[in-house]
């Protein structure tokens, strides 16, 4: 009698369904590149926190080769998979180069047409309202207003409690929304306030664009103190990460063509991004649009320019002075800068290079702070213990300043330190140098301090 072998997409054992469709399930090849080793096992924010096999990196893995072997889409693999912060540590501790990155990326996609009917319906609409919210500045800005209303008014000691209660994801986006200052839009062209040596487009995001807009206003005065022309195209949206990394593909490449568009004719020599989740994104569009032959090589051309805001002003070198800046700092590694896009040293030597400020190391810097795009809002319990964690190593540090480059991470350690009764200045990156360049004083950073607990 021969042996039944599976079929990697159509059934196993007399014609049971697997759990994947053609569409780009993971890839076999990729999967049978995990060796089991256990190195990932202590890199991974969710093993860390709970030692379960199944949710660790490895673990899903295994998960992802039963469904290639014909095991159907289960409330296991959903569970596990949507469990995943998708902070890519595994990716840097792989001593085998396992694209667990690849990997999750493509059984997300598969769990968002396949398997959402194995979710709680509660997570389905939260998720829905999300994604109707999030990616869309102008509904962002719309809300601005209220929110502002919100936190003037001091209504959070009444609702927060009250949330809490009624629901953890609820209570978990009122607490981590920032403090909102004025809006700062960004003009359509910033020329070089030195000699000119680049002309840079700046991605402006969602999320950064209107809760964070002192960050994009700072972005743009560094680079143009830099000598860098800076061009803002105004008809560009979301770039599609928080779409991409939860699976959703359909509505993540219709961003990615919209953002590629709006680029075009912008004529710049590099695409500068703030925030790390969309800088990962960004820099995958080749591989995200590869099967579209009307994006394919624009999206390639796209993607090659594209450079973390670290990356671009390291590269290129000072040529602005720096004032004096004395405060002691703590750098917080963003998962999607640090993991995704290997971009570490950079930051560090444009903070070192500041004169005055002293540069601390955050315990565990590696473990991610929980925020995770949506991760906070739809898995509040272990972001909320990982959030918790981080603010403590934070606080062991003992600087007067938090400094990281991705604006969900600082939202969710200054909430996290707020919870623990304590402040601390958050600020980005390009905030600091931007301080530094101008001879602000440090003042005026701590100003952005997020006082959770008072409000």
């Amino acid at each position: 009698m021969s042996e039944t072998k599976p079929d990697l997409l159509g059934s196993f054992d007399g014609g049971r369904p697997g759990a994947f469709d053609e569409h780009h399930p993971p890839s076999r090849e990729l999967v049978d590149d995990c060796v089991h080793c256990g190195f990932c096992l202590p890199a991974c924010p969710t093993y860390t926190l709970w030692g379960e096999e199944m949710d660790s990196p490895r673990g899903r893995i295994h998960l992802m080769k039963q469904g290639l072997e014909g095991e159907p889409m289960s409330a296991s693999l959903v569970g596990h998979v949507d469990a995943c912060l998708g902070c890519m540590a595994c990716v840097t501790a792989c001593p085998s180069g396992v694209r667990y990155d690849k990997l999750v990326e493509a059984t997300r996609a598969q769990v968002e047409r396949r398997g959402t009917g194995h979710r709680p319906r509660g997570l389905r609409l939260l998720r829905a309202a999300v994604f109707a919210l999030f990616p869309h500045p102008r509904r962002l800005r719309a809300v601005r207003p209220l929110l502002s209303l919100y936190q003037r008014t001091g209504l959070s000691r009444v609702v927060r409690p009250v949330l809490e209660r009624l629901s953890p994801s609820l209570a978990a986006m009122e607490s981590v929304a920032p403090p909102l200052g004025r809006a700062e839009p960004v003009p359509p062209l910033t020329r070089a306030s030195a000699p000119r040596r680049m002309t840079v487009g700046l991605l402006l995001g969602c999320v950064q664009r209107e809760f964070f807009p002192g960050v994009n206003a700072a972005t743009v005065r560094v680079l143009a103190a830099e000598g860098c022309d800076v061009v803002a195209p105004s008809a560009q949206g979301c770039c599609g990460a928080l779409s991409v990394h939860a699976g959703r593909e359909a509505e993540g490449l219709a961003y990615a063509r919209a953002l590629v568009d709006a680029f075009a004719d912008a004529g710049v020599e590099r695409v500068v991004v703030n925030s790390a989740g969309c800088g990962s994104t960004t820099k995958e569009y080749a591989d995200l649009l590869a099967d579209d032959p009307a994006y394919a090589g624009r999206a390639a051309e796209f993607a090659a320019r594209v450079r973390d805001v670290a990356e671009i002003l390291d590269e290129l070198g000072p040529v602005a002075a720096r004032h004096p800046l004395p405060l002691t700092v703590a750098y917080h590694d963003a998962c999607h800068l640090s993991h995704a896009q290997r971009v570490r040293s950079q930051p560090r030597r444009l903070l070192r290079a500041v004169p005055g400020l002293v540069l601390r190391e955050i315990a565990e810097g590696d473990l991610c702070c929980g925020s995770a795009g949506i991760y906070n809002l739809t898995h509040p319990e272990p972001a909320r213990e990982l959030g918790d964690r981080k603010a403590v190593n934070v606080a062991a540090t003992g600087a007067d300043l938090l400094v990281t480059s991705n604006p969900g991470c600082l939202m969710q350690i200054a909430a996290a330190t707020g919870r623990q009764g304590r402040t601390i200045a958050t600020a980005h990156l390009v905030q600091v140098l931007d301080a530094s360049i101008r001879g602000a004083g440090p003042e005026t950073l701590a100003g952005t301090v997020t006082d959770v607990a008072r409000t």
